[in-house]
């Protein structure tokens, strides 16, 4: 009786992940026929019945099953006493899985056990990234990756981002060009990130710099004081 009743059971839950399936794939095909120039990222259903999410090219809008109206704009949950912004959890989601998965493309640098993680955008020419160095050096336990983005006065924003990566030791070139304003000597002619790491940026809708992010993808602001960034470290570590 039992083993009827789990085969039923699981048969059951098959057809409704496979209608699921079906639909997000529908609404997909259809968005994809209507928007022939965007890439379909991801289609899935939200709480709110017959709406479904999609992400394209970095955005998340929302349509129904037809894919006859499109709503651009924020989706709250208001079930519970407190209201949720399902969208801005969603983007931080995707955001911080989409810089835990580019660290590779960022200089890394490790202060004590290095066990909280920070993410920044800077240019070696922006003065508030230079006034962020002094408040980052006061920082313990943290890792940060720092992502190039010379848009503040380039050529030479380029030129200074290429030594840095270019260097040796990456972590002291770029903690002594914004500290001390020394540009690393050396070869500037080795493969750097730069471009991806400003399509990065343009994704996330970074238009200035510094951007500083958390490893729970909230954006934090810009320029902010040792003890802010200390207080949005430990809100993360705590949940």
């Amino acid at each position: 009786m039992l083993r009827a009743f789990m085969i039923c059971f699981l048969t059951a839950s098959a057809f409704f992940v496979s209608v699921a399936s079906a639909d997000e794939a529908a609404v997909r095909q259809g968005f994809q026929a209507k928007f022939p120039k965007m890439t379909v990222e991801a289609v899935s259903k939200t709480p709110f019945p017959g709406i479904y999410e999609v992400l394209f090219n970095g955005q998340i809008v929302y349509t129904d099953e037809k894919v006859t109206f499109l709503l651009a704009g924020n989706l709250f949950d208001l079930r519970n006493q407190q209201p949720r912004n399902l969208t801005q959890d969603r983007n931080n989601r995707l955001t911080a899985s989409t810089l835990a998965s580019s660290t590779d493309m960022a200089v890394k640098r490790v202060r004590g056990n290095g066990k909280r993680t920070l993410y920044t955008f800077e240019d070696p020419n922006c003065g508030y990234c230079k006034k962020l160095q002094e408040e980052l050096v006061k920082l313990n336990n943290v890792t940060i990756y720092t992502f190039l983005l010379p848009i503040v006065s380039p050529p030479d924003s380029v030129e200074k981002s290429k030594a840095v990566w270019c260097a040796k030791d990456r972590a002291k070139a770029w903690d002594e060009l914004m500290s001390k304003g020394t540009v690393p000597g050396g070869t500037k002619n080795c493969d750097t990130p730069i471009e991806k790491s400003i399509e990065l940026a343009q994704r996330f809708g970074v238009r200035g710099t510094p951007a500083v992010y958390l490893a729970d993808g909230q954006q934090i602001g810009g320029y902010l004081p040792a003890d802010k960034i200390e207080q949005a470290l430990n809100g993360v570590t705590s949940k």
